[in-house]
C-alpha cells in the first residue's frame, strides 16, 4: 500500500534458494508463464538439483583474553562462542560481522583493515540491517515496502539514474518519489552492489539502521 492509500497488486517469485517481490505490472513483462504441473515439476526438481548440498561461509572471531579488551569490542552480539576446528584445537571468543570489524580494528590500534566485500556488504545489509554510506553521497540501506525487505540506494541525482539503472538497479515511483532498488535475488544483488562501489567506494558502515 502506498502512502496515499493506493494499492500495488503485486507477486512473489520463489525459487529454490531465493524470493523476490515484484509488481504485476512487471511481472506481466517479464518471461514468467503460466505452467501446468507436469512440466514445472521436474524444472523445479532439476533447479534443485544444481543446488550444492553444501556451502562454506567464512567469519571473524576475536580469540584470547577478552576481558582487558571488552570494552573495545562491538556493543551488539556480545554472546561468547565455543567450537573447535578441524584440527582439533578449541576456542572460546565472540563473533565479529564483517561490517563490524572496520571498528575492531580501529578500537584495537590495527591498521590495514580488509574492505568489505560485496557479498559481505549485502548480507549486512539485507539480514542486519546495516547502512552503507558511500562516496558521492550516497547511501546503501535495507528499506520495508509494501511488507517486503529490500535493499534501496539512496542520495542520487536525476542525471545518476540512466547510469545506475544500467547496473541493474529498478526504479520505481512510490508516493510520487523516485527511488531505486537492488534486485533482491541473491544471484544478481552482490554483483549489482560490486558494480556500484567501482564507482562509489565504501565510506562508512554503520552496523544497524537507525530506528
Amino acid at each position: 500500500m502506498h502512502d496515499d492509500g493506493r494499492v500495488e497488486p503485486r507477486t512473489r517469485l520463489i525459487r529454490p534458494m531465493a524470493r523476490e517481490t515484484v509488481s504485476l505490472d512487471h511481472f506481466a513483462r517479464s518471461h514468467w508463464r503460466e505452467a501446468p504441473q507436469r512440466e514445472f515439476a521436474p524444472l523445479w526438481e532439476a533447479e534443485c538439483a544444481r543446488v550444492p548440498e553444501f556451502t562454506e561461509s567464512g567469519f571473524h572471531a576475536i580469540t584470547g583474553l577478552l576481558l582487558p579488551i571488552w570494552d573495545r569490542l562491538p556493543a551488539e552480539n556480545m554472546r561468547v562462542y565455543r567450537f573447535e576446528t578441524d584440527d582439533g584445537e578449541r576456542v572460546i571468543g565472540r563473533l565479529v560481522t564483517p561490517e563490524a570489524l572496520a571498528r575492531v580494528y580501529e578500537g584495537l590500534g590495527v591498521t590495514g583493515a580488509a574492505a568489505l566485500s560485496s557479498a559481505e556488504a549485502w548480507s549486512a545489509v539485507l539480514d542486519r540491517g546495516a547502512v552503507l554510506e558511500l562516496a558521492g553521497d550516497l547511501q546503501i540501506r535495507r528499506a520495508l515496502v509494501m511488507q517486503a525487505l529490500r535493499i534501496e540506494l539512496a542520495g542520487f541525482t536525476d542525471g545518476a539514474v540512466p547510469q545506475l539503472k544500467a547496473m541493474g538497479l529498478i526504479s520505481e515511483i512510490i508516493a510520487w518519489r523516485l527511488r531505486l532498488f537492488v534486485p533482491t535475488a541473491e544471484d544478481r544483488g552482490p554483483a549489482i552492489l560490486a558494480a556500484i562501489f567501482d564507482r562509489h567506494p565504501v565510506l562508512r558502515v554503520h552496523a544497524r539502521a537507525a530506528a
